[in-house]
Parts: C-alpha cells; structure tokens; sequence
C-alpha cells in the first residue's frame, strides 16, 4: 500500500563478509537499512559502512553499461565473446588463464570454484583485499600451522587489553563486540554486585581510536614501544620469553609510568583467568600477535572469550603473497587471460612496489566486473557492471561462519549480474539467475522439508545450524613455543633499533573511506572522523 514500508531480511558483503540486514522499502524501493535482530553479525545495529550501502545503489556514478574497449557494448556481444574465449581455454585445460577476486565467503561461489577448477585444472585463482587481516593470517599460520580465524566473546571478559586494536570500531565483528561490551556496562541493570559485573579495558595504542578514547585506562605508545610492552606483559603473565629491553634514553617518570601500567594489567588479568582477552590489533607485526595468541593461552582463555575456528573465507591465502605471484606471473609472460570479478581494484590498491599496472599491461585479454569503472577498469577490455546487493541473489557467511541468504528488493538498476551470475557465464551456464544459483546451492542442505526451510531462511535472513564450531582443543591449536620465541626476538630487536626522536610512519584504513574503495560515497565523505585531528 503507498505510504506503507515492507521490510525484507538480507545481507551485505563488506570485505567478503556478510551482514545481516533489515531493509526498509517504500513503492518497491529501497529506503533504509537496519541490522536483523536474528542476524549474529548484526543483533539490530549496523555500522556506518552498512547506513552507507544505500546510498551507493543509487550513486549516478555507477557503472551503467558493458564497455569493450572504453565504448558502450551490447550485453550479447560480451557474452559471444566470453564463450568463445572460455571454449579456447577449456580446451587448453585453462592454461594461463587467472582469476582475481576479493575475500570471498559465499557457499554458492565456493560450490561454484569446483566446479572451475574441474574444468579449467592449470588455471589459478589469485585473491587481494588490500585492508585484509593480511597480519593475522601470516600470525595464524606462524602460531598454529595453519590459517584459523579468531574471534571473541566479550560477554564473559571481565578485563580486555587491547594494544592497537580497535576492536569496538573496526572489522567484521566489530558491531557485535561493541554490543557485548556495552551490555557490561549497563551499571543501573548491574545491582548491588557492580565490581563483578562491570568490565575494565586497557588500551595501549600509536593513533587514537574510538575503542581507546572509551578505555578505562589508556597508554599512548609509539610502535615499537607498544609492541615491546606487549614482549613485557607476556613474560610478566608467564610466557617463556626473554625480558624485553628498555628504551633507550627514556626519561624516568615516563618508564615508571609506563611500568607501573604494565603492573596492573598483568595483575588484573591474572586475577581473572578465563575471563580476560588480549588483543593485538591487525595494524601490529604479526610477531605481536603470536605473542597476544600465547598470553590468551596461558590465562586460559582460549574457549572462553578466545574462539578459534576454521576460516569463513574460501581457501584462506596470504593476500599479499597472492597478489605477488599474480605479478610475477603476468611479468614473465604466463598470464593470457585474467578476470577480475566483484570490484576488485588492484591498480588502485596494491602495494606500490608490485607495479601492478605494468604488469597487468603484459595480459592480452583483461576482464573487469564491478559497480564502477574504476581505475582497474580503466585498463581493462572489457567491463562488466556489477549488480548491487539490494538488486541481487546471493549468500555469505559472518565473521563466525553464519550463512545467510542475499535477496533483492529491486530489479538491477543497469543490468548489473551478481558474482555468483558472472562466474556461471564462465562456466559455460550462459545467463542463470542468481536465484536459481542459490536455491541449488541449499536445496538438500537446509533441515526439513526445502521449500517450507527457504522461505523461513529468507524471513529470518539466517540459514541456522550453519555457525562455524570451535576448532578442536589440544595440541592443534596449542602455540608453537619456536614462534613465540622467534616473535621475542623480532620484537626486541625491533625495540633496540627504533632511535630516540625519529619518525614512524603508520599505515591505517582510513575512518570512513575504508581502503578507498568507499570514496565516491558522499555520506561517508562528510561524516565526521571519529576522532578530531
């Protein structure tokens, strides 16, 4: 009825990870969006990236039309021109052929690279997230042997630490952890018990940060400073690791300042194991976070506000590792063939000293799919423009493995085709909606009768049963004692080589822009940055 909203339950995509949301729509349009109560990445809030998302469905700078060349081309074209190359290297069992893409979680897409890879075996497929957890990962790896993922539970942590984490503000769960948090604060729900129920935060951080300036004890530190505290607090805690040393030429009151905040941390964290959390921000050597991994482990945290999982994402790599290889291969001349789907912009994004541009020159045939033609676009043959997720279907996965299902309000404003879409076009499918795409991928795979199952997981905007368990305890996830002592050392070292009155450059995501790929979106571009300058 005109002047009566419908809610629908969906999700959005940030950094390959799903948020699960209520959008409100007026006459069958889009009009705002709210977190999904039943969604974990969500409960009812949303951040500022996901308050933005609407805006960027009806951004006029969006990518309208397919583009061979620079010029306007028809969609049919593409197509011919899709399955001819794709019957080429089919036959060529996908030899030089690459695939790049961002962090990806979605189940669809996942039962979908088997299926390329069947039938394109010498092909590969590259990722780049240019503000990935590119340092917990390489942690992760060093600590465990291999790349789980880790995420909190801040309801039952009665001391947090953080050193350089923004952990209320920033990342995939950061919307949750401030629920968790907050709800720990609630002091007229508290009763007469308050010193149990409220919890305290340390923060030790190199910029300030909305998690630092609600902190209850607060430490600014430069880097190597910061992570040296972090070398200290692991030995005071009982890690077997060597003394870190102090810095040089620092002025007394300032080291017994410093000192005497290191006491206290380690002391209330001790009074609480089980209960506590120590985190170390990705914007941290990942020295520093095998070092948080082995305090959480020696206060026992871990399975308590410590969860440690197998990765949403599919086939988690080294992002930088990845994208390197990709330029090293296109440099010497391996590269025919590379398609970049989901708005991926590494001419933009990736390191400096990758040249990536040079590189992607080398490539005869070069494929873009994304909501704009951005400057990866521009050095490419052909665009395709990409299907918002308020006009598409599609799945995704939270930060702790929920799935949740993508459902449009609105047809595609251009003709826009979802991931999902294009990847079946490469398959050979030619134009399957992504409805179809979707319901097979969890036609079997949801409790009970299909259909009756389907639309309760569209009303809800969660698929349940689906959360990622805990990784199995014991000696698979226990620390590696060569990586804690190798993280000391780098650490240390680090600590004695930073000179007394120089510069240290860091290195962030911006507030609001994110890694840049929000910047044509005019409301973030005016919101004000949490922390003046």
């Amino acid at each position: 009825m005109p002047g009566r909203p419908l809610f629908f339950a969906t999700t959005l995509v940030q950094a390959g990870y799903g948020v699960g949301v209520l959008a409100e729509s007026h006459e069958g349009r889009p009009t705002k969006l709210e977190g999904n109560a039943e969604h974990p990445a969500s409960l009812g809030s949303t951040d500022m990236f996901a308050q933005a998302s609407i805006l960027t469905l009806y951004d006029p700078a969006r990518s309208q039309v397919v583009l061979h060349d620079g010029r306007a081309a028809m969609a049919s074209t593409l197509l011919v021109a899709v399955a001819q190359l794709m019957r080429a290297k089919q036959a060529a069992g996908g030899r030089g052929m690459r695939l790049l893409t961002g962090a990806v979680t979605s189940p669809t897409f996942a039962a979908q690279m088997k299926e390329f890879a069947a039938l394109y075996p010498e092909a590969r497929w590259h990722r780049w997230e240019a503000a990935g957890p590119l340092h917990s990962r390489a942690a992760a790896v060093r600590a465990f042997g291999r790349p789980v993922e880790v995420r909190y539970d801040l309801s039952h942590a009665d001391v947090i630490a953080t050193f350089d984490a923004d952990l209320l503000a920033a990342g995939p769960g950061s919307v949750i952890y401030a629920r968790q948090f907050a709800d720990r604060r609630r002091l007229r729900e508290a009763g007469p018990d308050l010193a149990r129920t409220m919890n305290r935060l340390y923060a030790a951080e190199t910029t300030p940060s909305p998690t630092g300036s609600i902190a209850d004890h607060r430490l600014p530190l430069p880097p190597a400073e910061l992570e040296a505290l972090l070398l200290a607090l692991a030995r005071e805690v009982g890690v077997a690791v060597a003394a870190a040393p102090p810095a040089a030429g620092e002025p007394g009151t300032k080291a017994q300042a410093r000192q005497n905040w290191l006491k206290a941390l380690a002391a209330d964290l001790a009074a609480h194991p089980g209960a506590s959390l120590v985190v170390a921000g990705e914007t941290t050597s990942p020295a520093a976070q095998v070092l948080a991994h082995a305090i959480n482990e020696k206060l026992g945290n871990n399975g308590k506000t410590v969860i440690y999982t197998e990765p949403a994402e599919i086939d988690a790599v080294d992002h930088l590792q990845s994208l390197a290889e990709l330029v090293r291969d296109m440099r010497a001349g391996q590269v025919d063939v590379l398609i970049m789907l989901g708005g991926v912009n590494p001419v933009y994004t990736a390191p400096a000293d990758l040249e990536f541009a040079d590189a992607l020159a080398k490539v005869a045939t070069r494929l873009h799919h994304g909501l704009f033609t951005d400057e990866t676009a521009e050095y490419c043959h052909w665009h395709v423009p990409a299907a918002h997720e308020l006009e598409s279907w599609g799945d995704a996965r939270a930060f702790d493995g929920t799935a949740s299902l993508v459902q449009p309000l609105i047809e595609p404003l251009y003709g826009g085709k979802s991931l999902q879409e294009v990847m079946a076009i490469l398959l050979g499918h030619g134009e399957t909606s992504g409805y179809e795409l979707v319901r097979a991928t969890w036609n079997g795979k949801l409790a009970g009768d299909f259909e009756p199952a389907w639309r309760k997981a569209l009303h809800d905007g969660v698929i349940p049963g689906t959360q990622l368990p805990p990784s199995s305890s014991g000696a698979g996830l226990a620390v590696a004692a060569a990586a804690v002592a190798q993280a000391a050392g780098e650490i240390a070292a680090a600590a004695a080589a930073a000179g007394q009155g120089g510069l240290t450059l860091c290195f962030q995501p911006d507030p609001t822009i994110g890694d840049g790929s929000w910047a044509g979106n005019v409301w973030l571009q005016e919101l004000p940055k949490p922390m003046t300058k």
